[in-house]
Protein backbone atom coordinates (compact mmCIF):
# COMPACT_ATOMS: atom_id res chain seq x y z
CA UNK A 1 0.00 0.00 0.00
CA UNK A 2 1.17 3.53 -0.75
CA UNK A 3 0.25 6.85 0.83
CA UNK A 4 0.22 9.96 -1.36
CA UNK A 5 0.51 13.58 -0.25
CA UNK A 6 0.16 16.47 -2.69
CA UNK A 7 1.63 19.92 -2.20
CA UNK A 8 2.35 23.07 -4.16
CA UNK A 9 -1.15 24.34 -4.81
CA UNK A 10 -2.12 27.96 -4.34
CA UNK A 11 -3.47 31.12 -5.90
CA UNK A 12 -1.93 32.35 -9.14
CA UNK A 13 -2.85 34.86 -11.81
CA UNK A 14 -3.82 33.74 -15.28
CA UNK A 15 -0.72 33.10 -17.34
CA UNK A 16 1.29 32.11 -14.30
CA UNK A 17 2.84 28.82 -13.29
CA UNK A 18 2.69 26.35 -10.42
CA UNK A 19 4.50 23.12 -9.70
CA UNK A 20 2.63 20.43 -7.82
CA UNK A 21 4.40 17.60 -6.04
CA UNK A 22 3.08 14.23 -4.94
CA UNK A 23 5.20 12.47 -2.35
CA UNK A 24 4.72 8.75 -1.84
CA UNK A 25 5.44 6.69 1.24
CA UNK A 26 4.88 3.11 2.27
CA UNK A 27 6.04 1.54 -0.96
CA UNK A 28 8.41 2.47 -3.74
CA UNK A 29 6.85 4.72 -6.34
CA UNK A 30 8.38 2.78 -9.21
CA UNK A 31 5.78 0.05 -8.58
CA UNK A 32 2.99 2.34 -9.80
CA UNK A 33 1.66 4.10 -12.82
CA UNK A 34 0.92 7.63 -11.63
CA UNK A 35 -1.73 10.08 -12.67
CA UNK A 36 -3.06 13.53 -11.89
CA UNK A 37 -6.76 14.28 -11.87
CA UNK A 38 -8.68 17.42 -10.99
CA UNK A 39 -12.14 18.29 -9.78
CA UNK A 40 -13.78 21.67 -10.01
CA UNK A 41 -16.88 22.51 -7.93
CA UNK A 42 -19.96 20.83 -9.37
CA UNK A 43 -17.92 18.81 -11.84
CA UNK A 44 -16.79 15.22 -12.09
CA UNK A 45 -13.19 14.40 -11.29
CA UNK A 46 -11.39 14.44 -14.62
CA UNK A 47 -8.16 13.07 -16.02
CA UNK A 48 -5.29 15.51 -16.45
CA UNK A 49 -2.18 13.43 -17.14
CA UNK A 50 -0.50 10.10 -16.48
CA UNK A 51 3.00 8.70 -16.58
CA UNK A 52 4.31 5.17 -16.93
CA UNK A 53 6.30 3.45 -14.23
CA UNK A 54 9.70 4.36 -15.66
CA UNK A 55 8.61 7.78 -16.90
CA UNK A 56 9.09 6.84 -20.53
CA UNK A 57 5.49 7.44 -21.57
CA UNK A 58 3.22 10.34 -20.73
CA UNK A 59 -0.37 11.15 -21.64
CA UNK A 60 -2.32 14.37 -21.38
CA UNK A 61 -5.86 15.61 -21.60
CA UNK A 62 -6.33 17.82 -24.64
CA UNK A 63 -7.19 20.74 -22.39
CA UNK A 64 -3.69 20.80 -20.83
CA UNK A 65 -1.52 19.49 -23.64
CA UNK A 66 1.38 21.83 -24.31
CA UNK A 67 0.92 23.65 -20.99
CA UNK A 68 1.32 20.95 -18.32
CA UNK A 69 4.18 18.49 -17.88
CA UNK A 70 4.18 15.40 -15.69
CA UNK A 71 7.45 13.93 -14.47
CA UNK A 72 8.63 11.55 -11.80
CA UNK A 73 11.72 10.95 -9.72
CA UNK A 74 11.48 7.39 -8.48
CA UNK A 75 14.61 7.80 -6.38
CA UNK A 76 12.82 10.57 -4.46
CA UNK A 77 9.46 8.78 -4.54
CA UNK A 78 7.89 11.91 -5.97
CA UNK A 79 5.77 12.83 -8.98
CA UNK A 80 5.53 16.38 -10.27
CA UNK A 81 3.06 18.37 -12.31
CA UNK A 82 4.49 21.53 -13.86
CA UNK A 83 1.64 23.80 -14.88
CA UNK A 84 2.37 26.76 -17.15
CA UNK A 85 0.15 29.32 -18.88
CA UNK A 86 -2.54 28.70 -16.32
CA UNK A 87 -6.11 29.67 -17.12
CA UNK A 88 -9.07 30.36 -14.82
CA UNK A 89 -10.66 27.14 -16.06
CA UNK A 90 -7.74 25.21 -14.55
CA UNK A 91 -9.08 26.11 -11.10
CA UNK A 92 -9.78 22.85 -9.24
CA UNK A 93 -8.60 20.52 -6.54
CA UNK A 94 -5.77 18.47 -8.00
CA UNK A 95 -5.29 14.87 -6.94
CA UNK A 96 -2.47 12.47 -7.60
CA UNK A 97 -3.27 8.81 -7.92
CA UNK A 98 -1.39 5.52 -8.15
CA UNK A 99 -2.26 2.48 -10.20
CA UNK A 100 -0.89 -1.01 -9.55
CA UNK A 101 -0.68 -1.97 -13.19
CA UNK A 102 1.85 -1.97 -15.98
CA UNK A 103 -0.48 0.14 -18.08
CA UNK A 104 -1.43 3.79 -17.86
CA UNK A 105 -5.06 4.79 -17.81
CA UNK A 106 -7.22 7.91 -18.16
CA UNK A 107 -10.02 6.34 -16.09
CA UNK A 108 -10.20 7.34 -12.44
CA UNK A 109 -11.71 4.02 -11.36
CA UNK A 110 -8.55 2.27 -12.59
CA UNK A 111 -6.48 3.98 -9.90
CA UNK A 112 -6.07 2.30 -6.54
CA UNK A 113 -4.66 4.99 -4.26
CA UNK A 114 -5.38 8.70 -3.99
CA UNK A 115 -3.97 11.70 -2.21
CA UNK A 116 -6.08 14.21 -0.33
CA UNK A 117 -5.79 16.86 -3.04
CA UNK A 118 -4.36 20.34 -3.28
CA UNK A 119 -6.30 23.44 -4.31
CA UNK A 120 -5.23 25.40 -7.38
CA UNK A 121 -6.97 28.71 -7.99
CA UNK A 122 -6.27 30.78 -11.08
CA UNK A 123 -7.54 34.36 -11.04
CA UNK A 124 -8.39 36.27 -14.20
Amino acid sequence: QVQLVESGGGLVQAGGSLRLSCAASGRTLSSYVMGWFRQAPGNEREFVTAISRNGGNTYYADSVKGRFTISRDNAKNTVYLQMNSLKPEDTAVYYCAARTSLFTSRTKSDYDYWGQGTQVTVSS
